[in-house]
């Protein structure tokens, strides 16, 4: 008697059914009509085709089957350079429907990161997402619980603490961390990041105050575009490249470059399952609606390691501040024979540090919703001070302001409808 088979199909409705106990089986060890050696690219569906979605379509890896825009100008191009047949979307939602995308990578506006990756891991997808990983710290614990839920491998697209040199540093973080693990420096540290240590915060991303309502152009979905942010009549300055100058969407150059900077440091101080319990700020009063700078940003944790956020570049500080050395721009320190010391050093443990393994093997990338949330929580926390204008005190293990109901408001504040996470 034949024995009866499962279709690929079949086996994929019945696996979602029972995906909060068993994960969906990829693609990848699926296979159409086998196993799929692991030399093979992944198949990536790419959600926001702006200039931050089209710059990613050659990442290692993947090749690009679908994409998906409310922009239909911003779609066709995007069509254009990929080729091939891609398949094309003005509704992330359907996208998602398509069997054969293994990684969905959301390069949308920050205020979609959170909503999207819950509804891809829902949709039983592994997920590579930009910085910074949500726009607020409850969207942020809600994608660790979906990606736990759903048994999906996600990725957060910030990369400095396994590979590239560390901006001003002139070296990988690989040997910061080695110096740090080592107690050459002493403890507790304090790191400052500013422009006198190489890094730039970018205040040229702020926002516009009172802007003039303008008609929307034919080939933007702008309702579409706003999704769970409030509603604001349409200026070109809302959109595309210059919406992280608005709180609704996104917070300004602290927003766009925060992850990049601040998360190679909580991996180097060990601090990627925990948060500072304090921010401080200086800075002047925000709007309500357009992001505008700041001049010092100092988070405390429990232990009494500091990092500061320079945002004038005024003080000549080292980059890693220790009682027992310090560590300057450039890999520089008062430690005598530090390259000799550290060669003598083990090296930290490794990381999977591409991909398709962590697609392929189920186990979890380098930087992933867990460590990317805690560093992004770091950012959250900074934008809500900024925008209420005090610093504030913050609980680790609850993820809640301490004695501040109008921060804990801001921590999941409410969506437009019919939008929810």
């Amino acid at each position: 008697m034949k024995k009866k088979t499962t279709s690929r199909r079949e086996f994929i409705k019945k696996t979602s059914i029972t995906a909060a106990v068993f994960s969906i089986v990829p693609r990848y060890v699926l296979g159409g009509n086998g196993y799929i050696p692991p030399s093979d690219q992944l198949t990536k569906a790419v959600i926001g085709t702006g200039s931050m979605g089209v710059n990613h379509f050659s990442y290692e890896g993947t090749r690009v089957v679908a994409i998906c825009d409310v922009d239909k100008v911003h779609l066709q191009k995007a069509a254009q350079m990929v080729g091939g047949g891609v398949k094309t979307f003005h509704d992330y939602r359907e996208l998602l429907q398509l069997p054969e995308v293994d990684v969905v990578h959301i390069a949308t506006p920050p205020h979609w990161h959170g909503i999207i990756s819950v509804d891809a891991a829902r949709a039983g997808k592994d997920i590579w997402c930009e910085k910074p990983m949500t726009h607020t710290i409850g969207e942020g614990k809600r994608v660790i619980e979906a990606v736990e839920q759903y048994g999906r491998m996600f990725r957060l697209n910030t990369w400095f603490r396994f590979k590239d040199r560390f901006y001003g540093m002139n070296t990988e973080v690989k040997p910061i961390k080695k110096l740090v693990e080592s107690g050459l420096l002493g403890w507790p540290l304090t790191v400052t990041v500013g422009k006198l240590t190489g890094f730039d915060w970018k205040f040229y991303w702020t926002g516009k105050e009172f802007l003039k309502p303008e008609p929307v152009p034919a080939q933007l979905d702008y309702d579409f575009w706003l999704g769970p942010a409030q509603y604001k009549p349409y200026n070109p300055h809302r959109v595309h490249t210059t919406f992280r100058g608005y709180w609704d969407y996104d917070g300004g150059g602290l927003a766009d470059m925060g992850q990049h900077y601040i998360d190679p440091i909580q991996y180097f101080l060990e601090k990627d399952n925990t948060s500072p319990v304090s921010v401080e700020i200086d800075a002047p009063q925000q709007h309500p609606d357009a992001v505008g700078t700041w001049r010092r940003i100092v988070f405390t944790y429990a232990d009494g390691c500091k990092i500061i956020l320079d945002g004038e570049g005024t003080e000549d500080v080292p980059y890693i501040a220790g009682p027992k050395g310090n560590l300057y721009q450039g890999f520089r320190s008062d430690i005598p024979d530090l390259n000799k010391k550290l060669a003598a050093l083990p090296d930290p443990e490794p990381q999977i540090v591409d991909f398709k393994e962590s697609v392929i093997t189920r186990r979890k990338f380098a930087l992933n919703e867990q460590n990317g949330h805690r560093s992004c929580t770091m950012v959250n926390m900074a934008l809500v001070a900024l925008r209420l204008g005090r610093s504030l005190k913050f609980d680790p293990e609850k993820q809640l302001f301490i004695d501040d109901e109008a921060a804990n408001r801001m921590i999941m504040p409410p969506m437009r409808a019919p939008w929810t996470i």
